[in-house]
């Protein structure tokens, strides 16, 4: 379980992101507040649907290049990920790497102490270290990893979540937690036709729909709000000036809406948005990392170039 020491500065984050992100003049809440315990476990639904090719794709992509990856990276690593959720694809990597420690880093406690007692048995004598941290700003690693390389992995095209200016930040966070020689693997959904990507946000099961509404329900339980959340509707649109999939939580009426002690009201069809899937192209991708202290390594696809994994080195 979570203790109160890590609870205690994610609740005060969250209420401040609340209120601060509902007073605007268009309504926000930051993506990493979608996975609390029940939104990850509904991410993991969403990453086996058919409409769903991201986590396939990359899954395919990591098998298929497991052995080139493991030459990439070398013997004896150190293995960092973030946002590892239940670390499904990571079991590849571990297979294929070796590694003599495992960092697996998400804002989702109990999720994430599940997960790594999972891979403990699942690896036997792999030192499984789990942190519960926000990856989005500056964290410490745990103590005392044992030598060798350090290798961060992004997996899932998390980046594209992030802002330009945050997704600099945190590739130069990740650059100092493996220093000088270290390595990185990112996950980095490609441009591509309109249908399959707002399908994927949008699917038939409405998984995608309670995933972003748990958000309201995590609002309800944690800060006191009495969302309606009937009177809620998910809404995936397509920002082109962002080059970006979006998710909406859309007001079906005009409501007022009480959350951690103050009221938000609503006209009917405004909506919060909740997150950005932004895609890239591989040029624009590398732009981003030599601007935030990398130099690109291989690049593996799919054959259809749906998706890329990237690999990033910190020169030294």
């Amino acid at each position: 379980m979570l203790d109160t020491e890590t609870r205690v500065p994610f609740q005060a984050a969250f209420r401040s992101d609340v209120l601060r992100g509902l007073s605007g003049p268009r309504k926000s809440l930051p993506a990493r507040w979608l996975y609390d315990d029940h939104g990850s476990a509904l991410f993991e639904v969403i990453a086996s649907l058919e409409e769903y090719y991201p986590t396939r794709t990359e899954t395919a992509i990591l098998t298929a290049s497991a052995q080139e990856i493991a030459q990439f990276v070398g013997p004896g690593a150190v293995l960092l990920e973030y946002g590892a959720g239940a670390a499904l694809k990571t079991e590849i990597l571990l297979s294929a790497l070796a590694p003599t420690a495992y960092v697996p880093v998400d804002i989702a406690g109990d999720f994430l102490a599940a997960s790594a007692v999972r891979l403990a048995g699942r690896f036997p004598g792999l030192d499984v270290r789990p942190c519960v941290a926000d990856f989005t700003v500056d964290f410490e690693l745990p103590d005392d990893l044992p030598p060798g390389r350090t290798v961060g992995f992004f997996p899932g095209s998390t980046i594209g979540n992030l802002a330009p200016d945050e997704a600099k930040d945190f590739l130069r966070r990740m650059a100092s937690h493996v220093g000088q020689g270290g390595a990185g693997l990112i996950g980095v959904d490609l441009k591509k036709d309109l249908e399959p990507l707002l399908a994927a946000y949008d699917d038939r099961e409405g998984v995608t729909a309670r995933f972003n509404l748990n958000l309201l329900v995590r609002i309800n339980r944690e800060l006191g709000g009495n969302f309606d959340i009937g009177a809620f509707k998910h809404q995936a649109r397509w920002n082109p000036m962002d080059s970006a999939v979006e998710m909406h939580a859309v007001s079906t009426r005009a409501q007022t809406v009480v959350a951690a002690g103050q009221t938000f009201a609503f006209e009917a069809g405004e909506s919060i948005h909740t997150e950005s899937s932004r895609k890239y192209d591989l040029q624009q991708f590398a732009d981003l990392a030599t601007a935030s202290g990398w130099r690109v390594g291989p690049v593996w696809t799919d054959s259809e170039d749906r998706f890329a994994v990237v690999a990033l080195i910190v020169p030294g």
